[in-house]
C-alpha cells in the first residue's frame, strides 16, 4: 500500500477497467476490498473497508492507499507492490491498519494484480479481514447458536470456535484429529469458509474410500496413455482445488509410496500427473484429518515422520460425543427440525423418556450415529413426539433396566454436562466453578443434588 508517485505512470484509462463494475463487485463482498491503479491511487473501495477506516468513499477515491490505510507494512512490505512486481497473488499476510477511532486494527490480507483485456497489469486488488470484527461476532454468539453449521454448548468446543477464525486465516497446514463421526468434515468446511480462500473451491477426498491403485490418479490426474484405458488427459483433485482448499480425510490410510508424493507437494508446491514428468505448480491449502494415532503409526513405520510434521503444523482435536453429552439434546432437536423441514412430516421434539435413553448411550459412531438414530425414530413416529418405542431396539432394551433409578431427562443432561467439565478439570471444584462462571458452593450443591461421584483421588488432593 505504498505510494510510488516518484515512479508514477499515467493513470489507468477508465475504458480499460470499469470502475463502476469494480465498485458493484466489491460491494457484494463482506471483506474489505479496494483496488488501485499503477500509481497506487485508490480507484474502487467497498463499504466494509470504509466502515473499518471510518471514512467516506469521497475521502478514499483518488488518494494514495498509503495515505488512506496508514498500514504498518506500507513502507517496507507493501503487499500490492509485491504482487504487482511479481505478477503472482499473495494470501494470508498479517498487518495492521489505522481504524476509525485511530487505533491500529489487526487484519489479514490477500492481494492480486488487476489486468486489462490484453493481460497487461494496470493495478492491484487487495482484500482484508478485520480480525476485531470476527472476535465481536464470536462474542455475540449465544451458548447454543450454530457456528458455521456446528451446534454445541460444550465449553471445550466453544474454545475451539474461538481460535478457529485465527488459524483459518493463514495458509498453514492443519491436522484435524477425531473419531469417526465427530464432524471433522464440518470443521474442515468451517476453516475453509473462514479463510481467505473461501471464494475458491473446497475439494474433499476420502483417502480410505479409494483403492491404492486409483488414489494417485485421483489426486494428481493423468495424461492420455498413462495406463490402459487412459484415452484422454484428466485433471485430478489438486487441479480442481486450485485457488482453494484440498481436504484429505483419513490421511492415515494413504500408502507409504503416496506419502512421499504428498510430502513433495507440501514442500515444493508442485506435483506431476501420472504419465507426465512436467511439474505443475499449485496454489492450494491442504487440510488433513484422521481417526488414527499418527504418532503411533510413525513409530510403527507405517506413516512418514517428515510428512507427519508437515501436516501437523496446527492441530485441532475434536472430542467424541460421549465426552460432551450435554450436546445430545441440542443435536437431537436439530436433526428433528432438519428432517421435518425437508421430508414433509412435522415432528415437534422428543419425550423425556426418549431423552433418557439417548443420554444413556455411549455413541461409538458419535454425532453421525445420533443422526441415524433420530432419523430411524423420525421415520417410525406417527405422532408429533418421538417416544422410546420409535428408537432402534438396541436402545429400547435399556428402558426396563434403567427406568427404576434413572434421573429425569433434564437432570441427566445437567449431570452429564457437569461430569465432563469436572473431568476436564480433574475434579478440581474451584477450577470447574471458574470455568462455568458460578460460585464454588453452587457447584457443590449441584454435585450433591445430582449424586455425582468423584474418583478416589480428585483434583483437590492432587493439586
Amino acid at each position: 500500500m505504498t505510494d510510488y508517485s516518484e515512479n508514477s505512470q499515467p493513470p489507468v484509462n477508465p475504458n480499460k477497467v470499469s470502475r463502476a463494475l469494480l465498485q458493484t463487485l466489491f460491494d457484494s463482498v463482506t471483506e474489505g476490498v479496494f483496488a488501485v491503479d499503477n500509481n497506487f491511487k485508490i480507484i474502487a473501495i467497498n463499504e466494509s473497508a470504509l466502515d473499518t477506516l471510518g471514512i467516506s468513499i469521497h475521502n478514499a477515491l483518488g488518494r494514495s492507499c498509503q495515505d488512506v490505510f496508514k498500514a504498518d507494512i506500507c513502507e517496507e512490505s507493501c503487499a500490492l507492490r509485491r504482487v504487482m512486481d511479481k505478477g503472482t497473488p499473495l494470501h494470508g499476510m498479517s498487518a495492521s491498519i489505522k481504524g476509525a477511532t485511530g487505533e491500529m486494527v489487526p487484519v489479514t490480507l490477500s492481494a492480486s494484480v488487476l489486468k486489462d483485456a490484453n493481460g497487461n497489469i494496470i493495478g492491484g486488488v487487495e482484500t482484508f479481514v478485520d480480525l476485531n470484527k470476527i472476535q465481536h461476532q464470536l462474542e455475540d454468539l449465544g451458548s447454543v447458536l450454530p457456528f458455521q453449521g456446528i451446534i454445541t454448548g460444550d465449553p471445550a468446543m466453544k474454545q475451539l470456535f474461538e481460535i478457529l477464525p485465527t488459524i483459518s486465516l493463514s495458509d498453514t497446514s492443519i491436522l484435524i484429529n477425531g473419531e469417526t463421526g465427530t464432524g471433522k468434515n464440518l470443521v474442515a468446511r468451517a476453516i475453509h469458509n473462514l479463510s481467505n480462500r473461501a471464494r475458491g473451491p473446497l475439494i474433499t477426498v476420502n483417502c480410505a474410500a479409494l483403492p491404492e491403485t486409483l488414489l494417485e490418479s485421483e489426486l494428481f490426474g493423468y495424461k492420455a496413455g498413462a495406463f490402459t484405458g487412459a484415452t484422454r488427459d484428466r485433471p485430478g483433485r489438486f487441479a480442481a482445488a486450485e485457488g482453494g482448499t484440498l481436504f484429505l480425510d483419513e490421511v492415515g490410510d494413504i500408502p507409504l509410496d503416496m506419502q512421499v508424493k504428498l510430502l513433495r507437494v507440501l514442500q515444493e508446491r508442485v506435483y506431476e500427473r501420472l504419465g507426465d514428468q512436467t511439474p505443475i505448480p499449485c496454489d492450494i491449502r491442504i487440510i488433513t484429518a484422521t481417526h488414527r494415532d499418527l504418532l503411533e503409526m510413525v513409530a510403527e513405520g507405517t506413516f512418514r515422520r517428515d510428512l507427519y510434521y508437515r501436516i501437523n503444523v496446527l492441530n485441532v482435536d475434536l472430542p467424541p460425543l460421549r465426552h460432551r453429552k450435554g450436546d445430545i439434546p441440542l443435536l437431537a432437536q436439530k436433526f428433528i427440525e432438519q428432517f421435518s423441514s425437508t421430508r414433509g412430516k412435522h415432528i415437534i421434539g422428543l419425550s423425556s423418556a426418549t431423552l433418557e435413553l439417548l443420554m444413556a448411550h455411549n455413541y461409538p459412531g458419535n454425532v453421525r450415529e445420533l443422526e441415524n438414530i433420530i432419523e430411524h425414530a423420525w421415520v417410525m413416529c406417527r405422532g408429533q413426539v418421538l417416544e422410546p418405542e420409535h428408537l432402534p431396539r438396541r436402545l429400547q432394551t435399556r428402558l426396563g433396566s434403567d427406568a427404576g433409578g434413572s434421573k429425569s431427562g433434564l437432570s441427566q443432561v445437567e449431570a452429564a454436562f457437569l461430569t465432563q467439565v469436572l473431568e476436564r478439570n480433574s475434579w478440581h471444584r474451584e477450577n470447574t466453578a471458574q470455568e462455568l462462571g458460578i460460585h464454588r458452593t453452587t457447584l457443590q450443591r449441584k454435585i450433591k443434588k445430582l449424586g455425582l461421584m468423584p474418583p478416589g483421588q480428585d483434583g483437590r488432593s492432587s493439586s
